[in-house]
């Protein structure tokens, strides 16, 4: 989370969303791999070699060629869909905490339509606690939920980091001791 817009009234923690480093790694990387699946499937079909570094011409169409175009064909949607999520920056948003207006503001882009914007307004009297959950193991989980009363926790964390526990318990205190609500802490 970064810290933006920060005053003795009011806490803004910006949250990135799709446009993060290894989301660009993850479309570049699969948009070469299937590319080059396509080619050696055109390729094995034509018997015009179009890869430079190997002949794909060898290959049977059927059923390496087809099976490399379909393999191709499936990994170009996937990078589709991974461009289309960095464009729309999906997930990115931002936590605000105003105590001048007494309102806790949790704001996210979603994908195009009429629910794009999602945000969600509560007032911190309805905040019960400050969970801090920080599960280890297999599938390590260090988050920070808001307790609202009588609904569901607001995980606020970012989902995609795993941050040190020492940096998400200091979030976790911090927001705590600006909202002047108590710190549930689960480990």
């Amino acid at each position: 989370m970064n810290l933006k817009n920060n005053t003795d009234q009011i806490k803004r923690d910006l949250i990135t969303g799709s446009r993060r480093l290894s989301n660009y790694w993850w479309a570049i990387t699969i948009g070469l791999g299937s590319s080059g699946f396509i080619l050696a499937g055109i390729s094995s079909y034509t018997k015009i070699n179009l890869l430079p570094f190997t002949d794909t011409t060898q290959f049977l169409f059927i059923p390496q060629g087809i099976t490399m175009l379909l393999y191709g064909t499936i990994g170009f949607l996937l990078d589709i869909y991974l461009w289309l999520l960095i464009l729309w920056n999906v997930g990115a948003g931002y936590n605000e905490y105003n105590k001048k207006k007494g309102t806790v503001s949790i704001f996210r882009w979603g994908f195009p339509g009429t629910n794009r914007r999602i945000e969600v307004i509560y007032p911190i009297e309805q905040i019960q606690a400050i969970k801090l959950e920080i599960k280890q193991g297999l599938n390590p989980r260090h988050s920070i939920s808001l307790k609202i009363q009588e609904k569901n926790e607001i995980v606020i964390t970012p989902i995609g980091y795993l941050l040190p526990i020492s940096v998400v318990e200091e979030q976790a205190a911090n927001l705590a001791s600006f909202l002047n609500i108590p710190l549930d802490s689960n480990q």
